[in-house]
């Protein structure tokens, strides 16, 4: 049995490996199997590799660490500064709108500061517009500057849409929606933003209150050429005529510094301009309406002028003291101009008359009248009746004898006449 188990190689026996160590007299021998010496060797083999393993891993582990930590690290730091841009551009944002905003509200108080403004000016405006009118009148058809005097009605009207778009704009403060209320006025880009849009309403609204205050100061100039014309036309009418006017008007005596105006004390200016203009026309009417310039006898023609003629009782020449108008008996006679009655019944040659006292030396007569209506005392209005027509006292037929005398003097009644014929216009 024990020669079946032995392998044989070409007839020989194989023997198993022995391994002999030999000390001295001892001699020991080990008998190795195959099996077990390949077990070993892998088990030496495994335990190398593994302390191999073992030992690239503790040597990697901190360089593969150090890296991750790293990555991680530019990862956040990416993340930052991704994040710190945004809130840069955020941050841009927001001071952008902010100052858009604050620009609109400073934009929308000053609009609404001129309207005010405007407004006020208006006001102030309405009875100094009223008086120019009643007292400058319609001008003449030949003034160029009537075609250029604005509506004061339209400065009104184009005042109250540029309210409603200030509070429009100032509504939109908050948000864009109103905005496109006026974005068809304003032909917006299709690229256009609200302050866009809103710019050009602030320069829209802008143009329009400056010609609303260029209307103003326009309308006021205007009104002020005109007192002015008319006060000059009074003046040089009565100076032609040797009739006493104010001594100071057109005088233009002046000097000082040039100092620049803003366009509050243009306004002023011209409305000071305005009012002392209305004060000189007014006092020049004064004077005017105090002086007898009206006609005793509208449409009645003049039988004898002033000055020497043929006396019609004698035949001989004689001054006439007056100015005679053909009138029937009993046609109302008029007095000229204001004054207090200071004679009123029968007066030698002049039958029945009437003596007016007008201020400043300046008296008229009222002869031949076939009845009287004053008394003496009596206050009267130019226009006023004083009695009626007639023949009374040194007469050959029925007419109006009217006298005008300066500080007891008799003067020619026609530049009297003349003047008022001129002046009417501006009274």
């Amino acid at each position: 049995m024990n020669v079946a188990s032995q392998s044989t190689v070409f007839g020989r026996r194989k023997e198993p490996h022995t391994v002999i160590i030999a000390r001295g007299n001892e001699i020991r021998h080990f008998t190795i199997r195959p099996w077990v010496a390949a077990f070993c060797g892998s088990a030496l083999a495994a335990m190398a590799i593994g302390y191999l393993l073992a030992t690239s891993y503790l040597v990697l582990r901190d360089d593969l660490i150090g890296a991750t930590t790293a990555r991680q690290a530019r990862m956040q730091q990416a993340y930052e500064d991704r994040i710190s841009a945004l809130r840069a551009q955020v941050d841009r944002i927001t001071s952008r709108q902010l100052l858009d905003q604050q620009l609109m509200e400073t934009k929308v108080g000053e609009l609404l500061d001129r309207q005010t403004q405007l407004s006020l000016r208006h006001g102030r405006l309405g009875p100094l517009l009223e008086r120019a009118e009643s007292d400058v009148g319609t001008p003449p058809a030949s003034d160029t500057g009537a075609s250029a005097m604005p509506d004061k009605r339209a400065e009104v009207t184009d005042a109250q849409p540029q309210a409603y778009a200030v509070a429009s704009v100032g509504a939109s403060l908050g948000a864009s929606e109103p905005f496109s209320l006026w974005s068809t006025r304003s032909d917006p880009l299709p690229s256009d933003t609200a302050a866009d849009r809103a710019d050009r309403l602030f320069v829209s609204i802008n143009a329009a209150l400056k010609a609303i205050e260029s209307q103003q100061l326009t309308r006021i100039a205007t009104l002020a050429d005109n007192a002015y014309r008319n006060a000059d036309a009074i003046s040089q009418a009565l100076e032609a005529a040797g009739l006493p006017v104010d001594g100071d008007f057109g005088k233009s005596d002046a000097g000082g510094p040039l100092i620049p105006l803003d366009s509050s004390m243009t306004f002023d200016s011209k409305v000071r301009e305005l009012d002392e203009a209305l004060d000189a026309l007014d006092r020049l009417k004064t004077e005017a309406r105090r002086l007898p310039l009206a006609n005793p006898a509208p449409g009645r023609s003049v039988t004898s002028p002033f000055g020497v003629r043929t006396d019609p009782l004698l035949g001989t020449a004689a001054l006439h003291s007056g100015m005679d108008f053909r009138a029937p008996t009993g046609m109302p006679a008029k007095v000229t101009g204001p004054g207090v009655v200071v004679k009123a019944g029968w007066n030698g040659g002049y039958g029945r008359m009437v003596e007016v006292d007008h201020g400043n030396g300046f008296a008229t007569r009222y002869g031949h009248l076939s009845k009287i209506d004053v008394t003496v005392g009596k206050r009267l209005n130019a226009g006023d009746v004083i009695g009626k027509t007639g023949s009374s006292g040194r007469s050959t037929g029925p007419h109006l004898h009217y006298e005008i005398r300066h500080n007891g003097e008799a003067i020619d009644p026609l530049r009297f006449l003349r003047v008022g014929k001129k002046v009417a216009r501006y009274l």
